[in-house]
């Protein structure tokens, strides 16, 4: 079977068209956490962005592939989440829920590939669903930080590095501003578990 004749070809168009509209609200919830001060978090979230980016440009590669001619048009039918709003908070756990589809999805387009005989696309919906599954709990964690005010501060002293100058410290609580650069405590480095 030819990749342009089958299911998997407009799985592909599904999954790429869903990370790039990934990409463009991960986008919008790392320009309000910039927005709010919150720089570390908008970095770590610009991370996610660029993975969104780099699963779509490889999703977009496997349908040009499929063929030696211009693509006209992919008609696909597809729901597309629009949930996120202009609340930090709620976003943050909304992305979660966006990944947490994907990590469902993907498998089934990878059992499709499979059993049409695309076993490299197979292994490629697998192994972006493991790491939307890593998204999904970096959202997550977020999340809690953010909602239980952890973020920048915790239980028992733990190191502390502005992102802006390098100025380390070893306490409870992020500086409320860095006394070496004046940055805002939002530009210390998120910890974060692995």
């Amino acid at each position: 079977m030819k990749l342009i004749e089958s299911k998997t070809y407009y799985n592909l168009a599904k999954a790429y068209a869903g990370e790039c509209q990934a990409r463009v609200r991960y986008e919008f919830i790392e320009y309000g956490a910039r927005n709010e001060g919150y720089k570390a978090l908008a970095s770590a979230i610009d991370k996610i962005v660029y993975n969104e980016f780099n699963h779509a440009r490889m999703f977009y590669t496997k349908i040009q592939d499929a063929s030696d001619k211009e693509i006209k048009n992919i008609e696909i039918c597809g729901g597309y989440p629009f949930k996120e709003k202009w609340n930090l908070l709620d976003n943050l756990r909304l992305a979660a829920e966006d990944e947490k589809a994907e990590v469902e999805l993907y498998p089934e387009f990878a059992k499709t590939a499979k059993e049409e005989g695309f076993t490299e696309i197979a292994a490629l919906f697998n192994n972006i669903a493991g790491i939307e599954n890593c998204h999904k709990m970096l959202f997550e964690q977020l999340y809690t930080q953010l909602k239980n005010g952890t973020m920048y501060k915790r239980q028992t002293k733990i190191k502390w590095k502005c992102s802006a100058c390098g100025y380390e410290i070893t306490s409870k609580e992020a500086p409320a501003v860095c006394p070496v650069c004046g940055e805002k405590q939002g530009a210390f480095m998120l910890n974060l578990e692995e």
